[in-house]
């Protein structure tokens, strides 16, 4: 029996915020941020692997990563990573990804995730992957998986649903709508309701739904990408990708699909899940020593250091004295000690930074 399960990681971001390790030559979802001896990339291909055969698994992606990711994911052939020529957001490699894939298969269901987010019970995952997989056919729904709040995060957008419909962890249930990254009162408030989740960005639909729901809310993307998909597999297919990414608009998928239409569900999910979005948001994924500090390197000394995340290279010797409270990262010739309260500032720093010392982040 034909496997019509086809895999989209999507792997073209910046990942600005874990600098110095993360830099537009090699953002985040090529490193070890773990010290495991593996990317998230890596980790994400493997993870999906349990669910899709390897040579249906695709890696949406910017053209200048293209080498990075065919060196860390061997399995793959060129044909299998699909470069978006620029950046344009979510909801254009999307229809690009389900347009090409529906034309050579027409029953196609699509498992979207991204390159960079940490899920410790893989077992777990790949339950909820089944169940989101069974509802998104059986009901030619667009299903998303949400993530149990565990505090009041503005950076984050909610997923509403009914609080009276009895729905259990990894059941799904029909959205009631999608809330944009809220104030903290009213973070606050989805959090004590209890029937808002984070919305996870994991996305399951078939190709002929999303296609679908594009050509009704987004009919130039849909015009665009899908207008003609005798082009795909062609030796035309690169020049009417270029031009459809120069004329699109750059707008998410959620604002795109996800907040307009009516058949969405949510899977409620619990698979220990983090975006890792921040140097802190990995801290609690690593081990710690008995003075709450996380190092990754062979050759680091803490004296009255406590609370601190540490990430240098493992031959590089290191004595810390007397930090408390302090991310220190060193890559590439580049080293930074941040007082962990001030992790939010780091984009602006990085671009006072910038302004003097260009030289250190060529495109």
């Amino acid at each position: 029996m034909k496997n019509n399960n086809y895999g989209l990681i999507m792997a073209g971001g910046v990942g600005s915020r874990f600098w110095p390790m993360s830099t537009p030559q090699n953002p985040k979802q090529f490193l070890d941020v773990l010290g495991i001896g593996k990317s998230l990339l890596r980790l994400t291909f493997e993870r999906l692997q349990k669910t899709v055969p390897t040579e249906q698994i695709y890696i949406l992606t910017n053209t200048s990563y293209r080498e990075l990711v065919l060196e860390q994911l061997p399995e793959l052939k060129t044909e299998q990573v699909l470069c978006e020529p620029m950046r344009k957001n979510t909801a254009p490699c999307i229809a690009f990804a389900a347009s090409k894939i529906y034309n050579s298969n027409p029953e196609a269901t699509l498992i979207i995730t991204p390159s960079d987010h940490l899920i410790v019970n893989e077992t777990r995952f790949n339950e909820i992957i089944g169940t989101a997989i069974y509802v998104a056919n059986e009901k030619k729904h667009l299903v998303t998986l949400g993530i149990a709040p565990t505090r009041p995060d503005t950076g984050y957008g909610y997923i509403e649903f009914d609080k009276n419909a009895n729905v259990e962890k990894g059941q799904a249930t029909d959205v009631i709508q999608f809330r944009e990254k809220p104030n903290l009162e009213t973070a606050k408030s989805f959090v004590s309701a209890g029937n808002f989740y984070w919305n996870a960005g994991i996305f399951v639909w078939r190709a002929d739904v999303i296609l679908h729901a594009l050509e009704t809310f987004q009919p130039a993307l849909y015009q665009l990408f899908a207008s003609d998909l005798s082009k795909y597999e062609t030796g035309e297919e690169e020049s009417f990708i270029y031009n459809a990414f120069d004329r699109c608009e750059d707008i998410s998928i959620d604002f795109a699909v996800m907040e307009h239409a009516k058949n969405v569900s949510v899977v409620l999910s619990d698979f220990d899940w983090s975006d890792l979005g921040t140097w802190g948001s990995l801290t609690e994924h690593l081990k710690k020593d008995e003075n709450t500090n996380s190092i990754i390197g062979n050759n680091v000394f803490a004296f009255n250091s406590e609370n601190c995340l540490v990430n240098v290279p493992k031959n590089k010797l290191v004595l810390l004295d007397g930090l408390k409270d302090y991310i220190v990262v060193e890559s590439e010739n580049m080293l930074m000690v941040l007082k962990s309260s001030n992790e939010q500032e780091l984009k602006n720093y990085l671009k006072v930074i910038e302004t003097e010392r260009p030289d250190f982040f060529k495109k």
